[in-house]
């Protein structure tokens, strides 16, 4: 990824981003304290969105062709659903199917899905249960919450890297997640929050000292990992998976230095 400029008019950005993507240049928008920066995706456009940048501060567009709010809106949601992949949207699709038979069939749901039957048994002879619980939600907060990070972090991860990556992802963060919470607090538990805190340990390191397209706001890094500490104060008013979202960011951490380490070349662009 290449900076292109930063500036703190966010209008001039924000018609610049439009004008740009508007002749196939594949760029994106981050903020550095109050600084907005436009990155570009791609060496070799460099050239062209370097002239296009020069023939848009010569004629900047009129009142009349600035996208509203509206088409930003559209551009945005456009993003959202381009940056995704086949495994990022059925899993989202079986979480929210999931979640709506768990409320009209709770007890056969939860004997289908959760970990174990028991507070002190492993499930090796069903070995798909060490997984299954990352598909289990109690609440409609619970669910969105954990799918939109899903939908965001996991289609990065598939779009930038592969579908290969994001399963073994899932595998490494969702099972080490479920063990961890099991563990400490036996089988009933669920939801994907252990392998969201997985993606984004993996985003922080793969990312880290460096602009790569899985690059997260420093910001956002510290929510996160704000609310997982919140989790162990107890002042919260749900009830959190502690242990699944601590093994589940370390996971992600361990995974994000080996393929750093690995280095395996980007399957695609984010844009």
């Amino acid at each position: 990824m290449r900076r292109l400029l930063t500036s703190t008019d966010s209008e001039f950005i924000g018609q610049l981003y439009q004008y740009l993507r508007q002749h196939g240049i594949p760029v994106s928008v981050t903020e550095q304290g109050q600084q907005l920066e436009l990155w570009l995706h791609q060496s070799s456009y460099e050239a062209a969105a370097k002239e296009l940048i020069q023939t848009f501060k010569n004629n900047p567009p009129t009142s009349q062709t600035t996208p509203s709010q509206g088409q930003i809106r559209s551009s945005l949601l456009s993003d959202l659903l381009r940056n995704t992949g086949w495994l990022t949207r059925v899993t989202a699709g079986i979480a929210v199917l999931m979640f709506l038979l768990l409320n009209m069939a709770p007890e056969a749901i939860l004997g289908s899905l959760r970990i174990s039957h028991y507070y002190d048994a492993y499930p090796f002879a069903q070995p798909w249960r060490f997984l299954t619980p990352v598909l289990l939600h109690f609440s409609l907060m619970h669910l969105v919450f954990n799918v939109f990070w899903w939908w965001y972090l996991g289609g990065r991860i598939e779009r930038y890297l592969g579908t290969s990556w994001l399963l073994a992802l899932l595998l490494f963060s969702g099972v080490t997640a479920n063990v961890a919470q099991y563990a400490v607090s036996g089988p009933n538990f669920g939801g994907l929050s252990g392998v969201v805190y997985g993606l984004l340990g993996f985003c922080w390191i793969y990312s880290f000292g460096r602009r790569t397209a899985l690059w997260l706001p420093p910001g956002l890094i510290v929510f996160m990992i704000g609310w997982l500490l919140l989790g162990y104060t107890g002042v919260l008013w749900v009830n959190i998976a502690n242990e699944a979202h601590l093994a589940g960011l370390l996971s992600g951490c361990l995974a994000g230095f080996v393929v750093r380490v690995l280095n395996p070349t980007p399957k695609q662009p984010l844009y």
